[in-house]
């Protein structure tokens, strides 16, 4: 190979300069067009994740009776959902599983909201699992029904208790990551949205993952291909209805402190679900990290995701990401497994 580029004669600076004037004048024109464009695309993002505002949530009701409906509200980022939205004025429906946590929560907003800024709550406790449950679905449509909704947050959702090989799942698991991250989203949109329409008026955000909305993720590969299909549906859906008044997102969200990540500290890329929720309702329908990246729908709201998403799609080497979370997920297997083993002898 070194021989066969020795004996080609590439044409010097000067020579080409000279020569081929147009082909230099191409050429320098495509290197301007490319570098301006990196240029004022990391201007936007930089702008969008620490300067710009996202659109005012009294677009969607809030402070005007409008309700928001949230689930998966027991805990962690749904939970803060649910608080942050009745401080901005809206009465809230939460929902999720652990009724006794969402008795809690709905007294909490209510002893929160006083004088000018009182809001309602109410609870519709939910097994997302069970999509073929027509008395809980049928509760839930009735306990809707009527209500100006302004806001849904489609934020329940299941992944793997530890990363696994797909032929070593669970089946159960499995079909209950696709029923609760997929079809549950399906049904509850659906329920939601035509009052949306008629109102002119909402705000759609479904929650998404680096794994499967960034980057594909060896040994969470169900959990993956559910993340990318709300990164899909959402981008279809907001396309939809962008002329009826109404935004979807997909919040494309790296590690947060919860329960499903099993994170207990936060850091400057794994944040508090209080600062994720704050970042994401300060940044509504703006791409952050994700803009011009081929994802409609999708935004990366909080600072240090939406710069890792930014430095992903532009370094580009997909590949590389992947064989490094398939890395990351086999050492955490490992250890869940030393785990498991531990507690079994201590019994």
């Amino acid at each position: 190979m070194a021989t066969i580029f020795s004996t080609v004669q590439f044409p010097s600076s000067h020579v080409l300069v000279t020569d081929y004037p147009k082909l230099t004048l191409l050429l320098f024109a495509i290197g301007g067009f490319t570098a301006a464009r990196f240029a004022l695309k990391t201007l936007f993002v930089l702008l969008q994740t620490f300067v710009v505002s996202g659109k005012s949530l009294k677009k969607y009701g809030a402070g005007k009776g409008a309700w928001a409906v949230v689930t998966g509200a027991s805990e962690g980022i749904g939970r803060e959902f649910a608080l942050q939205l009745a401080q901005q004025g809206f009465n809230v429906v939460v929902s999720a599983r652990n009724a006794s946590a969402l008795a809690t929560l709905v007294s909490e907003i209510e002893a929160k909201s006083t004088g000018g800024k009182k809001v309602q709550a109410k609870a519709v406790p939910m097994d997302f699992s069970k999509l073929d449950d027509a008395a809980q679905w049928g509760r839930l449509e009735s306990e809707l029904a009527g209500l100006d909704i302004g806001v849904l947050v489609n934020n329940a959702g299941k992944s793997y208790n530890y990363p696994e090989e797909f032929h070593a799942s669970s089946r159960k698991d499995m079909e209950d990551i696709v029923t609760i991250n997929v079809n549950s989203v399906i049904r509850l949109t659906h329920i939601v949205l035509p009052g949306m329409v008629e109102r002119k008026r909402g705000l759609i955000i479904n929650m998404g993952s680096f794994s499967g909305t960034s980057v594909a993720s060896p040994m969470l590969s169900t959990y993956a291909g559910t993340k990318s299909f709300l990164s899909s549906f959402s981008g279809s859906l907001a396309e939809e209805v962008r002329g009826k008044g109404i935004d979807v997102e997909c919040v494309n969200t790296y590690f947060v402190v919860s329960n499903m990540s099993k994170i207990r500290r936060s850091s400057a890329l794994i944040p508090t679900p209080k600062a994720f929720v704050r970042s994401v309702l300060s940044k509504i329908t703006l791409p952050g990290g994700a803009l011009w990246t081929n994802r409609p729908g999708v935004v990366t709201p909080y600072w240090s995701h939406g710069l890792l998403d930014y430095v992903m799609n532009v370094i580009g080497w997909n590949m590389a990401f992947v064989r490094y979370t398939h890395s990351l997920h086999k050492d955490i297997r490992r250890r869940a497994l030393r785990k498991l083993e531990r507690e079994a002898k201590q019994q």
